[in-house]
């Protein structure tokens, strides 16, 4: 089984980062299943029915989620909805949505989990590893061909932790928040691929996908400046691949993917 996961899509710039490489890239690629983080999807901030369905209709099957996805409360009861999309799980429980699904493709099961830190983090959610384990205990399958989770945190301890933690009962931890991709990518000898943050698909000549500028000026003032996101320029795309075994739901492959394209 092939799956694609893009880190962070950021923003207009972003989303159009994402549907210019996705159709040659499935191409070669030939995913059963393209994910997607969607936390900063629409300007930066959450999502809307809108940026979902262009993402969609580029070529995403399912969208995780983060401490951002909540942020146009306007938008809440797409959580609710038919559309293809996840908030954390460890959210509190009154809170819109779902944080897991069962994928079907071709007669193959996928289990995606969307899970949130709690380091660093300006809400209190649950805790992502006990909400692991509650979900993975409870799993009413084993007919399942993989287990792939996205934990968007800022600690790096927090998300290799859970790597360690969930080391060999899953088939990946996909790290996402930072927007930035880290070098470590890797399978463990149980079989559970690993990298600490897949990275942002937004604008790149920038800091975090939003004009430098500001940025500079906050660390000079200490004055918050509003973070301003560029709809053309220089964007990046990041993302990983993976080749899971169907019978062991252990990966054989990740390869992080990094593209760059000007968007006008």
């Amino acid at each position: 089984m092939n799956v694609l996961f893009i880190g962070d899509i950021n923003g207009k710039i972003g989303r159009r980062a994402a549907a210019k490489i996705l159709p040659k890239l499935k191409s070669e690629l030939r995913p059963d299943l393209v994910i997607a983080n969607a936390d900063n999807l629409a300007h930066g901030n959450g999502v809307s029915k809108d940026t979902i369905e262009e993402m969609i209709t580029a070529g995403v099957g399912w969208f995780t989620g983060g401490d951002h996805c909540f942020g146009n409360t306007a938008h809440l009861g797409l959580y609710d909805s038919e559309l293809p999309l996840l908030r954390p799980a460890n959210y509190a429980a009154s809170a819109p949505g779902r944080g897991q699904v069962l994928v079907e493709i071709n007669g193959r099961k996928i289990l995606l989990i969307s899970l949130v830190g709690q380091v660093f983090m300006p809400l209190q959610f649950n805790n992502p590893f006990a909400e692991a384990d509650k979900i993975l205990s409870n799993l009413a399958s084993n007919n399942i061909s993989a287990i792939i989770v996205d934990i968007h945190a800022e600690a790096t301890s927090e998300k290799l932790a859970l790597f360690n933690y969930l080391d060999g009962r899953t088939s990946a931890i996909l790290g996402t928040h930072t927007h930035i991709m880290t070098a470590d990518a890797k399978i463990s000898t149980a079989g559970t691929a690993y990298i600490t943050d897949v990275g942002q698909t937004g604008f790149a000549d920038g800091v975090l996908g939003v004009e430098k500028q500001g940025i500079i000026k906050t660390f000079l003032t200490q004055i918050k400046y509003p973070h301003v996101l560029p709809e053309s320029g220089q964007a990046i795309f990041n993302a990983v691949f993976l080749k899971i075994d169907d019978k062991t739901k252990k990966t054989a492959a990740i390869k992080p993917i990094t593209k760059y394209l000007e968007i006008s």
